[in-house]
């Protein structure tokens, strides 16, 4: 793993960190290789239940590294997209950890992620009309989903930055922490959900993540499709025993 981007696991979480501090952790193709390389080992590995990603030096990310761009260099990944994720994200659950600025495809990739933890004086934004750009990393797809809809088209429109006490009064972020406390917020929330069933999780987040674009007349069926193989797997029964002994459940993620 390239040192642009550092990892870290342990008791079923890992957590990816973009570290290019002096760029404000700006992302160019090599960063996007290492991340894409990282949640992959993330979705591979049967002793990791959920990511969590974040930024170096007090900073989450500036978006594409534009020096980089200009030299021909892409940020993205062909068929996975921004930072290797935008298009195509984990099979399991990913956290940002936000602190200072998520601008661009800062913010793109935050909202790739399934949950976002951010610093009270983060800040978020896709500045991209500012510069003749459009938010191409599906920043345009996500944000309208996640807030409302006109507030998503006034920030798009204008460009303004979005601070995270407004993206969580509007239901964008989950959790504001104090300034330097993200991941620590996202920490203690990751690892409520590592103590859960693997698959169990794993599924939850398809059905979820999914569920709202299903042709109305597969809905159930594929929500059947998703839910079976959890039910009949071993971790289901370790579930309800360790429930019925009053003890702390021993998933086996099979």
């Amino acid at each position: 793993m390239s040192d642009l981007v550092l990892t870290s696991f342990d008791d079923g979480v890992a957590v990816v960190t973009i570290n290019r501090p002096e760029a404000r952790n700006a992302v160019n193709r090599a960063v996007a290789d290492a991340v894409a390389a990282a949640v992959d080992e993330l979705d591979a590995r049967d002793d990791l239940v959920v990511g969590v990603i974040t930024g170096a030096g007090g900073s989450f990310c500036a978006g594409a590294d534009l020096k980089a761009l200009a030299a021909g260099e892409r940020s993205g990944i062909p068929g996975r997209g921004f930072c290797g994720i935008t298009e195509t994200p984990p099979a399991k659950p990913l956290i940002a950890a936000v602190e200072g600025y998520a601008l661009g495809g800062g913010t793109e990739l935050a909202l790739a992620c399934d949950m976002i933890v951010a610093a009270e004086n983060a800040t978020f934004g896709l500045p991209e009309t500012k510069r003749g750009l459009i938010a191409a990393g599906g920043g345009l797809v996500r944000l309208p989903r996640r807030i409302p809809y006109t507030v998503a088209m006034r920030y798009a429109l204008t460009g303004e930055f979005l601070p995270a006490e407004t993206a969580h009064r509007f239901g964008m972020v989950n959790e504001l922490a104090e300034e330097g406390g993200a991941l620590d917020a996202a920490l203690a929330l990751a690892k409520k959900i590592a103590a859960n069933g693997p698959l169990a999780v794993r599924a939850t987040k398809r059905i979820v993540a999914e569920s709202a674009d299903w042709p109305a007349e597969e809905v159930w069926a594929r929500n059947r499709a998703a839910c079976e193989p959890v039910f009949a797997s071993a971790d289901a029964k370790e579930g309800a025993l360790a429930f019925a002994e009053k003890r702390a459940p021993r998933w086996g993620g099979r």
